[in-house]
């Protein structure tokens, strides 16, 4: 893939990760009202999985190789069954905003697990400073989104900080997995990587359901609407389209500036909330959410301003010019 074509495509993924996973924190409420947690889970990864390898075998691409599917079998487990289905099974007890700052501890997990590019993390200073002006940012969102009504109204006692430790639990796995998928990357395309191991997760769902015992009084008639509307963006954007942002991004950026989506979907969640379903928005939610960007635009702020090796030998011949030219005009 040539590097022009990067150039287009990194800021687009980006975008699905930040807009669309921060929209699902939303939908996944929506799908609550009519689904248990992991039947929803194994219902969004498997018709997604499934839509994508019919797709990709009718177009010639072989999914034969058992190597490759035990890949993306861990891959698919760790972050979509462990991530996202324990995101799914918290969000019964705590808000969708909630769930999002919850997870936000992603990057600092990023860099404590990646222990093979702690050179490069830290030789940026920004980054490790942008990182924890972040989590400051978090911290006051957390406080905001606490004594706000909606969260009082989610839910009491212990089974909210359970729901707050098991998504802790979730952003490990998510982090396992991502690392995971980028050391030992399957032979295949990403689409088909992405197919497996969504439909591994997805299988994976519906076994949890079954020992949860999920599916005895679970009937697809009782589902509202709004569940259904739910599923679908689930299925069609969190699971395919973001998702497939995110593998791709993990194989040509740093995890830990990859994993900043976790700062960037709060604020989506909560802007979501209050459009579509009337959730309020605090001033200490909003101070929390500028600290939080602020840390974000740190984080990447040598990205954002590095210059290519051609830009930097214009700028010293440039500068040898006006150096030149002020000594010879130099006044007698």
């Amino acid at each position: 893939m040539s590097n022009s074509k990067n150039k287009w495509l990194v800021p687009v993924a980006f975008t699905n990760i930040y807009v669309i996973w921060g929209i699902t924190f939303l939908a996944i409420s929506f799908g609550l009202k009519g689904f248990p947690p992991f039947i929803l889970s194994g219902l969004r990864f498997l018709v997604a999985g499934i839509l994508m390898i019919g797709y990709l075998l009718s177009k010639g691409e072989k999914a034969n190789s058992l190597v490759n599917w035990k890949k993306n079998a861990i891959t698919g487990i760790l972050i979509l069954t462990g991530g996202t289905g324990l995101v799914a099974w918290g969000e019964q007890y705590v808000t969708a905003s909630e769930a999002a700052i919850s997870i936000a501890t992603g990057p600092f997990w990023f860099i404590a697990i990646d222990r093979k590019n702690w050179k490069y993390y830290f030789s940026d200073k920004f980054i490790p400073i942008g990182l924890i002006i972040g989590f400051i940012g978090l911290v006051f969102f957390l406080k905001g989104s606490v004594h706000s009504n909606a969260a009082h109204a989610a839910g009491a006692g212990n089974l909210r900080i359970t729901a707050f430790i098991v998504l802790g639990l979730s952003s490990i796995a998510w982090v396992l997995g991502s690392l995971y998928s980028k050391k030992n990357p399957a032979s295949q395309s990403t689409f088909m990587n992405i197919a497996q191991q969504l439909i591994v997760a997805g299988a994976a769902s519906f076994m949890i359901a079954f020992f949860r015992k999920e599916w005895t009084d679970f009937s697809v008639s009782a589902v509202p609407l709004s569940a259904w509307f739910g599923v679908l963006f689930l299925i069609f954007f969190g699971s395919i389209v973001a998702y497939l942002s995110y593998i791709w991004l993990l194989s040509v950026k740093p995890a830990a500036l990859v994993s900043t989506h976790t700062y960037i979907n709060p604020i989506v969640t909560v802007i979501a909330g209050w459009i579509v379903a009337h959730q309020s928005i605090n001033g200490g939610q909003l101070y929390g959410l500028f600290i939080i960007l602020l840390g974000v635009l740190l984080t990447n702020v040598t990205k954002y301003f590095k210059l290519s090796k051609r830009s930097k030998v214009k700028i010293r011949r440039l500068r040898r010019f006006f150096n030149r030219a002020g000594r010879r005009y130099q006044p007698i």
